[in-house]
C-alpha cells in the first residue's frame, strides 16, 4: 500500500508511462474532452483540486523539462495568478503559445489530469526531461 506521494492509481499509471519528451496535460475544469487521450478526472467541486496542487504533487516524482501554456492565460488573469504559476514552475522553461497552437499538443499526450480549477486557461502541457 502506498503511504506517500501520489496515491491515485490512475495518475500513478499515467506518470509511469511517460518517457523522455513525452507529455502530460494538467487541465482546468473547462478543458474539452479528447476522445482518444486517456483522461483521469479528479474534479470534486469548484477549485478542488486546483492545477497548481496537482503540479506540486507530481513534481516530486516527475522530471519536467518544459511546460507549455496558452498565451491567453496571461491576458485573462491577474498578475498574481501568473506569478503563482511561474513560481510553481521555477526551474522549468515555460513557453506561452496561442491557444490554438497549444491545443495541437493534446492529441500527442500520454494523458490528461482534469482538475476542478476555475482559473481561465490554467491548462498546461508538461514535457518530460
Amino acid at each position: 500500500m502506498l503511504k506517500s506521494g501520489v496515491l491515485n492509481p490512475h495518475i500513478n499509471s499515467l506518470l509511469s508511462r511517460v518517457r523522455h519528451t513525452n507529455t502530460l496535460v494538467i487541465a482546468d475544469r473547462g478543458f474539452p474532452f479528447w476522445r482518444d487521450v486517456e483522461t483521469v478526472d479528479i474534479s470534486l467541486v469548484d477549485d478542488i483540486p486546483r492545477v497548481l496542487e496537482v503540479l506540486a504533487a507530481i513534481r516530486r516524482n516527475f522530471n519536467v523539462g518544459r511546460a507549455f501554456m496558452a498565451e491567453e492565460f496571461r491576458a485573462a488573469n491577474v498578475p498574481q495568478t501568473l506569478s503563482a504559476f511561474q513560481d510553481a514552475l521555477v526551474g522549468i522553461p515555460l513557453v506561452f503559445e496561442p491557444h490554438i497552437e497549444f491545443k495541437k499538443r493534446i492529441p500527442l499526450a500520454i494523458g490528461i489530469i482534469r482538475t476542478a480549477d476555475t482559473i481561465q486557461y490554467a491548462n498546461m502541457v508538461l514535457e518530460s526531461a
